[in-house]
């Protein structure tokens, strides 16, 4: 399983973040009936966990995956491999997080924000990378680096609104991840408009 089979069908990511497992799980279920098929639920912090492992089981029961955000250490791979989730997503470039979670059998999708760190993720073997914190970096970000790097694979991530999105689609996204905007009912209700832009 790679990044192509994971998110090469969709425009968007969900990301819910800090909610207990019962409204994560409740959630989660809307975004799916809405269409949403890639999720992933940030384990920052160990009380985070519980919402993951409950996500992973209702996903389960529709034959979709979640993964598990702000893996940033080691030990943070392992809680998300032992919890079921299927990749990991990192707000910044950490080789030794890549390995560990390739180690484990999950596809990595590291944080970039420079030039720099596109190239050092790219020569570690990652295609699609998160542009983080999109809304800072902006749609031109985007489609800039696409110039020296045509292949890369840009989720943009970080601040951005369901009505800001297609900007960064247009500049070359392949997927767009909305996290605190999903807590708004008005804009969870306009993802399915998102989900036809590609």
């Amino acid at each position: 399983m790679n990044f192509d089979d994971i998110l090469g069908g969709t425009t968007v990511m969900a990301i819910l973040r800090g909610l207990p497992p019962s409204e994560t799980v409740s959630v989660a279920e809307r975004l799916w009936d809405a269409g949403v098929t890639v999720l992933e639920i940030p384990i920052g912090h160990p009380s985070q966990i519980p919402s993951l492992r409950a996500a992973v089981d209702a996903a389960s029961e529709r034959g979709l995956r979640v993964g598990a955000g702000t893996v940033i250490t080691p030990e943070q791979v392992r809680a998300a491999a032992d919890a079921g989730a299927q990749y990991t997503v990192a707000p910044g470039l950490d080789l030794g997080v890549l390995a560990a979670s390739l180690a484990a059998g999950m596809p990595h999708l590291p944080g970039v924000g420079t030039a720099t760190e596109v190239q050092r993720a790219w020569l570690a073997g990652c295609r699609w990378l998160k542009a983080f914190p999109a809304a800072a970096l902006g749609p031109a970000w985007i489609s800039g680096l696409l110039g020296p790097f045509p292949d890369a694979r840009f989720v943009a991530t970080g601040g951005l609104t369901v009505a800001g999105a297609p900007a960064y689609l247009s500049a070359g996204a392949r997927v767009v991840a909305l996290g605190a905007a999903l807590a708004d009912p008005g804009q969870r209700d306009q993802i399915a408009l998102l989900l036809q832009e590609r």
